[in-house]
């Protein structure tokens, strides 16, 4: 998989491709889609979501640049694959999912696999979770065509956003988002992507 599919693609950084290499998707993955974790393209994983391929998975980690003293929100929990990988490169990972059912099977799988640095909560992700903040970096797995000023006012100066914008119908671009330190954004674009729309809700732990 890391080969094949994410290191061809130009994501060289080693501590990513080692965490790509440690994290096992398939416990990630519904039972009935298990043997097909490790290709290259998203699979359901219930409530009309899904688990974003591997590729991007790395890519979205490898944009925003995390270290191991970094806090960082994700937005959009899901299966909770993308904050496994993140945890193991970073002090703290809060994973916000809107979802309740996805929310808990997410956090009993990241338990299963002794990962202990994630906290998954229920609430909408376009309000972030400012009982943590700051961050870090934020990355979000759905879709929306602006970058919700909630976010960027919980990232720290010359922190990272790393989410896919909307442009139009039918049209999304992955974007990272950099906060100066004067809180002026920078916007750069790097890859066309499809994801689920975001989806706003009510807020609760």
């Amino acid at each position: 998989m890391v080969e094949e599919q994410i290191l061809v693609r130009g994501v060289t950084s080693p501590g990513v491709l080692q965490v790509m290499r440690e994290v096992p998707r398939h416990c990630f993955v519904p039972a009935a889609h298990r043997e097909q974790a490790y290709e290259d393209r998203p699979l359901p994983i219930g409530n009309q979501q899904t688990i974003s391929q591997p590729y991007i998975v790395a890519l979205m980690t490898d944009l925003a640049q995390v270290d191991r003293e970094a806090v960082v929100l994700e937005v959009g929990a899901g299966s909770g694959y993308q904050a496994a990988v993140l945890a193991r490169l970073a002090r703290q990972v809060f994973a916000l999912e809107h979802l309740a059912p996805l929310a808990s099977r997410a956090g009993s799988r990241l338990k299963e696999l002794n990962i202990h640095n994630v906290k998954v909560g229920i609430g909408d992700g376009y309000l972030g979770w400012p009982e943590h903040q700051p961050y870090d970096a934020i990355l979000a797995s759905a879709a929306i065509d602006h970058v919700p000023q909630a976010l960027l006012d919980q990232l720290k100066p010359e922190g990272r956003i790393v989410l896919p914008l909307a442009r139009g119908f039918d049209s999304q671009v992955l974007v990272v988002v950099r906060k100066s330190r004067g809180g002026r954004k920078m916007e750069r674009e790097v890859i066309p992507v499809r994801f689920v729309p975001f989806v706003r809700s009510g807020r609760s732990e």
